[in-house]
Formats: structure tokens, C-alpha cells, sequence
């Protein structure tokens, strides 16, 4: 790959929060980028067709960001930071290993 690795990184998670903001503020009730009700899969199982299928189709890309750390969202008050830097050690993580993966994948292709 021709992507640095910290510049993927950078890049995976802004976009990863941008993500996570904008399906919320869609999908939720309210605009932020955490629920304060702790619905980490807002519009599913909504009256409004076009939010549950919305929500259909985004499910597993939330699933893989979200679900392996939701139970942060059940303490009643966490410290605001805490979300963040777990979630954005989390996404770093898969970051890293998508850009090792992608550069097997596409320096196998050149060869």
C-alpha cells in the first residue's frame, strides 16, 4: 500500500467517528455521537420504514465498530473520555490490522 500507516490510522478514525455521529444524528432521537440512553443500534425496530431499513443495512458495519465495547454504555454517568479513548483504541486496533491486511493483499497483487 502507498498509505503510511499513521496516516490510515488517522484517516480510519475520523471517519469512524464521523460514522458514528451521523448514524446516530439520523437515526436517533437526538444529535451526539454516544446515546445517552444507551441504544447503540438506534432505528431498529422504528415505525418509520426508512429508518429501520436505513438501519438494516448499516447493522453490521456498526456491529464490528460498536458491539465489542456497548457495555461502556451501561454505566449511568462514565467520565466522557473514557468512551472516547476506548473506542479509539479499539478502532486503531482494526486500523492497523486492515492496513497489514490490505498491504499483503495488494503487494501480492503487484508481484
Amino acid at each position: 500500500m502507498k498509505i503510511s500507516r499513521t496516516k490510515f490510522v488517522i484517516t480510519f478514525l475520523v471517519l469512524a467517528f464521523a460514522f458514528q455521529f451521523i448514524s446516530n444524528s439520523v437515526l436517533g432521537t437526538e444529535v451526539r455521537l454516544f446515546p445517552a440512553n444507551g441504544e447503540w443500534f438506534p432505528g431498529r425496530g422504528s415505525p418509520i420504514a426508512w429508518k429501520n431499513t436505513l438501519a438494516a443495512v448499516l447493522y453490521p458495519v456498526r456491529f464490528v465498530l460498536i458491539a465489542p465495547l456497548s457495555f461502556l454504555g451501561k454505566d449511568p454517568d462514565p467520565a466522557p473520555p473514557v468512551l472516547l479513548l476506548a473506542f479509539a483504541f479499539y478502532w486503531t486496533v482494526i486500523a492497523l490490522a486492515l492496513h497489514y491486511l490490505f498491504s499483503k493483499i495488494f503487494t501480492r497483487k503487484s508481484a
